[in-house]
């Protein structure tokens, strides 16, 4: 089946509406060897590059495959609107002026909305775009230079979609070896989202791997709906996501919303789909470049060889606190490996393989397919190439053919890694793509590249995660019950709350206390941070405790909240849940306590959420050895705690929309067979819950 953007990544004719972008559009198109049509339209100029010029659309010979819009914002309306008429494939709007200009300029919201009528079915890129450079085709809607070579004609390689137009540029300038497809810009994506772009690129049997610079989610349905074809396919995504630093934390109520950012939510996204995340442009071009010759890897484990112990070093290093990692080798394993190496050398993976064999081709060989078979999930040979205009670099190569071999000999992935990202001259990583190596520059940048690819690889393995739980929209007016009216509408829906009770006056709660088994706990109603207050007293034993404690209590809130006091504590947790606008519920899990935001020892997952997911959310946290029995101590029922995260979850998830926030801190789980109790809630809420 055709998708709609088809006609713009083949296209045959192009239309060119403008002055000086469309000019350029036109040079680098024909610099770049396109052999269809252009027909250059324009009120006054009778040839612009050496071309015939059309006045107006209605003199165009048909409606173009693609066209490219150089002109303000009021006339792209029209051309936009003619251009549809005459049934135009796809149209690049490159003006600006639109939404993007927010406040800054009234007219700008209304002129996008007329914009997209004024499309119609017609797809359109942008506005404020520059457009799509295809290197398979030659075929350009670009207003400017760029760095990209043409494909050959049976050669593949990965797509990029960017939302800025000047990271895209650079992007084109890489030196890194890195074969692109298609560059593709956003824009504003008025009408077509970043989504609909990218399946489009993934369907052209061309394009390997997409990379996605992503600004902001338009659409939770369809990056599920990329995600899902991307694995159809077999092509991965990485994707680059701004705003790490903007962070949800001001002017909140619960420990929850001061935890749980727009970022972290953005994060539990991409790995809900199976789109792996890096921080840098140069790790999003080294993952796009494994990627392409690889694909994910089927496991996180990596083997190193270099002829230099720092680099082993360098190497074992970088792999400290990440998901791949150097696994020692097996006694069996290091002997097959010793034997073919000199007394004098210590066998480990990283392997120094010192220099006694540099240059020798038989006996690299020998060595590095004795390594490689070690049944790696990729396999790296440390390699800097000298600089050719000051040195000489000839007997580098009978390492890599030795690397060549022995990754062929045991059908192995494997990469070359320059330490320093220049010591890989850019012809040189042509030559070793076609041998099947991945030649990465930078070893940061090689370990985020492997890191990415083995995460996709786990992820393509494990079922497709639900749809998330995007909330409709709720006119209902925003309420904060105080913890006594939170816990009993948790307890109604079955979750675990003590017994507890409101009171109005000391008396009331020695008497309220006197019915629940001691020891009790008394907390001042209507005050959001009751531990910050000093608005607490825990562990009363018996009357007078209670009436002194109710007594320094009473005016502090709106009453007094008496519960029984659950015993038997191994750990704290926190368990929040923040309404996202793009995502829906977002629950934070994490060490619970008055230190929450100090240890900042939390996960984020989007909802729903299965009980395996939560559970491997919960043994990621550095406070899990708590719930296990650390050093002897009790463990933990895990079994209680989970079933009260799940209660958690699934209310969420049957309240999406209603709930703004609600924050559980501490989830008190107890030993085992003794469960787990919902010692304090917040709730804000929006319309009445369910």
């Amino acid at each position: 089946m055709a998708h709609k953007l088809d006609r713009l990544l083949r296209p045959k004719t192009i239309a060119v509406f403008g002055g000086l972008q469309a000019a350029e559009v036109i040079k680098q198109s024909q610099k770049m060897g396109f052999s269809g049509e252009i027909w250059p339209v324009h009120p006054k100029h009778d040839e612009i590059c050496g071309l015939k010029v059309y006045r107006s659309v209605a003199d165009l010979p048909a409606g173009p495959d693609a066209a490219f819009i150089g002109v303000n914002r009021f006339l792209t309306l029209d051309i936009v609107r003619e251009l549809r008429a005459i049934e135009t494939g796809v149209a690049v709007c490159y003006a600006s002026g639109f939404l993007e200009a927010g406040a800054d300029d009234a007219d700008g919201a209304r002129l996008q909305e007329e914009l997209i009528e004024a499309a119609g079915e017609m797809p359109i890129i942008g506005p404020n775009c520059y457009g799509l450079i295809n290197y398979c085709d030659g075929a350009l809607l670009w207003p400017d230079q760029h760095g990209g070579r043409r494909l050959e004609p049976d050669e593949r390689g990965v797509a990029i979609i960017t939302q800025s137009s000047n990271i895209a540029i650079n992007m084109t300038m890489q030196t890194r070896g890195l074969p692109i497809a298609h560059v593709m810009t956003a824009g504003n994506q008025a009408q077509t989202g970043l989504p609909d772009m990218a399946i489009a690129l993934l369907e052209d049997e061309r394009v390997t791997a997409l990379g996605l610079h992503i600004e902001a989610f338009q659409s939770a349905s369809k990056f599920e709906q990329l995600a899902k074809r991307a694995r159809e396919l077999g092509k991965p995504i990485v994707a680059m996501k701004v705003g790490r630093s903007e962070q949800a934390r001001a002017a909140t109520v619960s420990h929850t919303a001061s935890l749980a950012g727009s970022d972290a939510a953005s994060d539990a996204f991409l790995k809900r789909l199976g789109i792996a995340r890096v921080n840098s442009i140069a790790s999003f071009l080294e993952t796009l470049k494994l990627l392409h010759v690889h694909g994910p890897l089927d496991g996180n484990t990596l083997c190193s060889m270099s002829c230099s112990g720092g680099e082993a070093s360098v190497m074992a290093d970088s792999a400290e606190g990440r998901l791949v990692h150097f696994p020692p080798l097996t006694p069996e394993h290091r002997a097959k490996v010793k034997s073919t190496l000199g007394p004098l050398v210590a066998v480990a993976n990283p392997l120094d393989y010192h220099t006694f064999i540099w240059n020798n081709e038989p006996a690299l060989t020998e060595t590095f397919t004795t390594m490689v078979a070690g049944g790696f999930s990729l396999s790296c040979l440390v390699l800097d190439f000298p600089r050719k205009d000051r040195c000489s670099d000839v007997d580098w190569w009978s390492t890599v053919r030795g690397f060549e071999n022995a990754l062929r000999t045991n059908n192995a992935k494997g990469a070359i890694v320059a330490s320093l990202p220049e010591n890989i001259p850019e012809e040189y990583m042509a030559q070793l793509i076609a041998k099947g190596i991945a030649p990465l520059c930078g070893i940061v940048e090689a370990f985020d590249a492997a890191e990415a690819a083995a995460f996709i690889g786990k992820a393509w393995v494990t079922e497709i995660a639900l749809p998330v739980a995007t909330p409709g929209k709720n006119s209902g007016n925003t309420a904060a019950p105080d913890e006594a009216q939170a816990k009993t509408i948790l307890k109604a829906a079955g979750l675990p709350v003590p017994e507890g009770h409101r009171c109005t006056t000391s008396a009331e709660t020695v008497d309220v206390a006197n019915k629940l088994a001691y020891p009790v706990a008394l907390k001042a109603l209507g005050i959001s941070h009751k531990s910050e207050q000093n608005a607490v007293r825990l562990n009363l034993k018996n009357a007078d405790a209670v009436k002194a404690a109710a007594d320094d209590l009473i005016d502090l809130g709106s009453g007094i909240y008496v519960e029984r006091m659950v015993t038997g504590t191994v750990a704290e947790l926190i368990v929040g849940i923040i309404d996202d606008p793009q995502f829906g519920p977002v629950m934070t899990l994490g060490t619970g306590g008055v230190m929450v935001e100090l240890l900042q020892d939390t996960v984020t997952l989007l909802l729903p959420s299965s009980r395996s997911d939560i559970e491997t959310a919960l043994r990621s946290l550095r406070m899990f050895p708590l719930l296990d029995g650390y050093r002897g101590k009790p463990k933990a029922d895990l079994d209680a705690a989970l079933d009260a995260i799940m209660g958690i979850a699934t209310f969420a998830v049957k309240n999406a929309g209603k709930i703004v926030e609600l924050d559980i801190n501490p989830l008190l789980i107890c030993g085992v067979a003794q469960g787990a109790w919902i010692a304090d809630a917040l709730l804000v809420t929006k319309g009445e819950l369910s």
